[in-house]
């Protein structure tokens, strides 16, 4: 679980939006980048991330 002060100082570094908490990765409100959190650490590195697509499966931009 990810602490709620921190996910109020963290933001979308792809495109400096918010982002909050869904299930198991961190979502950008903005740009919907989900960012995987591993063993408890948010992987906040655009590499790393998926589009809110390729999280489904969809293919469709």
């Amino acid at each position: 679980m990810i602490d709620k002060e921190l996910l109020d100082i963290l933001a979308c570094p792809a495109c400096k939006a918010d982002v909050a908490l869904e299930g198991d990765r961190i979502v950008c409100a903005e740009c919907g980048r989900r960012y995987p959190i591993k063993d408890g650490i948010p992987i906040m590195l655009i590499e790393e991330a998926m589009k809110h697509a390729e999280d489904t499966g969809n293919t469709r931009p």
